[in-house]
């Protein structure tokens, strides 16, 4: 396949991760010829990034590729990521795709892309076997002129049983400090303000001897030109006093923890195989509060695990209500092949999975807003993202959305000083102040 005026489109589904890699594989099809173009347009290469995290991934994968064909009919589609990693056969049968890359070969597309769809059937490029999938690739997402999501460690060693994410990326594996500072300084130049640390288990990332996160971001935090990195996810067992410590006193990397719950009962904690109990992650909660009275706290948690009877839903709502956090990320179980959690007993029905969800997502709302009212009249700093109409928008250091009306567009990927006067539908109302302002 020629790569003279040819155009190629990616699709990415699920996570920060995944989007670091789709733009790093974009990047090399450019150097190679290929023009990007949106993937609503016409192409003569369409790639797509899946995800194996949800059921519902699969079912958007299958709307994408018959959304391809439909705009190019003549066009050649790559699968790859973690689903074409588990599930190459029923990608395969299920759509009309021309190449299916796993996770040792999907950062080779390139290279796979000439011989694919020569014959009748799609060219599947089965990897090994995962646990013989080593080296951790480097990848960082370029395009958003304001954040880049930055690749630091991929892999898990953790054997939760609802999740494939270990059987889909191998074993936890991470980068060398010195690429990823580099790394760093390359975004830098860019123009890019802050820099999202990615990973499947971040707070596992560990080089050599004895280099752990703590040194990693102490690395980080001596970048000039990023002005924020921001942890995307951090385990509750591996989030140290010493991070938390070292983040309230940093300059650039930013009061906010995103922390996996995933249920408020030791019983299902334990039938999930998660490396905590409830009293390691409220103490978790109280460190952060301790050290940084403002930070952004969001918290996953699943819904309708095997097992979670009523009284088990019921310690998560009220240990979740209970704590000073900022937001939820609530996720329905779904079974998922493969995993253990498939053979538990006690299937909880559909209908009361959806109706704990429902009611986790309001608590998160009521969460949501009332950590955004107790920021009101306070100075704060803003990075802005967009302009439009006459309104920008931007993020706060502890991840709230703040919208300022004015007229200045020239403000977009730049840092001020802003005043929080009001919330309207869940987001922060401010003005422009003269005066830059500190961390929380």
């Amino acid at each position: 396949m020629g790569t003279t005026h040819k155009k190629v489109a990616f699709h990415t589904l699920g996570c920060k991760l995944n989007y670091a890699e789709t733009s790093t594989i974009a990047r090399q099809f450019e150097a190679a010829g290929y023009e990007k173009i949106d993937f609503q347009e016409a192409a003569d290469l369409y790639i797509i990034n899946t995800c194996s995290v949800t059921e519902n991934a699969y079912r958007e994968f299958r709307k994408i590729v018959n959304r391809a064909k439909r705009q190019a009919p003549d066009s050649r589609i790559a699968v790859i990521g973690c689903y074409a990693q588990l599930r190459p056969e029923a990608i395969v049968a299920a759509s009309v795709v021309d190449l299916v890359l796993g996770t040792r070969e999907k950062f080779n597309l390139l290279e796979h892309i000439q011989f694919a769809g020569q014959g009748d059937q799609a060219l599947v490029i089965q990897d090994a076997q995962i646990d013989e999938v080593h080296g951790c690739i480097p990848a960082f997402s370029m395009g958003d002129r304001t954040r880049s999501f930055l690749k630091i460690q991929d892999g898990c060693d953790y054997p939760c049983t609802y999740c494939t994410i270990p059987l889909a990326r191998g074993k936890s594996r991470s980068l060398d400090p010195d690429i990823l500072v580099q790394q760093a300084h390359e975004i830098a130049a860019k123009g890019v303000k802050e820099i999202v640390l990615t990973g499947v288990n971040v707070g596992d990332y560990r080089f050599g001897d004895n280099l752990v996160l703590l040194d990693l971001l102490k690395r980080l935090d001596q970048v000039s030109g990023i002005d924020r990195f921001r942890i995307s996810s951090i385990e509750p067992n591996l989030l140290t006093d010493e991070i938390i410590r070292f983040v309230a006193g940093s300059s650039s990397i930013l009061p906010h923890f995103h922390i996996p719950l995933q249920a408020g009962s030791d019983r299902i904690l334990s039938l999930m195989k998660r490396r905590y109990a409830v009293e390691l992650f409220e103490d978790r909660i109280r460190a952060v509060r301790e050290l940084l009275p403002e930070a952004g706290i969001g918290v996953d948690v699943i819904v309708g695990f095997p097992g979670e009877g009523a009284n088990e839903f019921d310690q998560t709502y009220s240990l979740l209500e209970s704590l000073d956090i900022s937001y939820l990320h609530v996720f329905t179980y779904s079974e998922r092949p493969d995993t253990a959690a498939i053979t538990l007993p006690g299937k909880v029905p559909l209908p009361e999975r959806k109706m704990r969800n429902r009611r986790l997502t309001e608590l998160s709302s009521k969460k949501h807003q009332g950590f955004a009212l107790r920021q009101l009249n306070r100075s704060t700093q803003i990075l802005f993202e967009t302009w439009q109409g006459g309104v920008l928008s931007g993020m706060t250091e502890n991840y709230l959305k703040v919208q300022v009306t004015s007229s200045k567009q020239e403000l977009v990927n730049t840092i001020a000083a802003v005043e929080l006067t009001g919330v309207k539908n869940q987001r922060l109302m401010g003005k422009l102040s003269g005066s830059s302002t500190d961390h929380f």
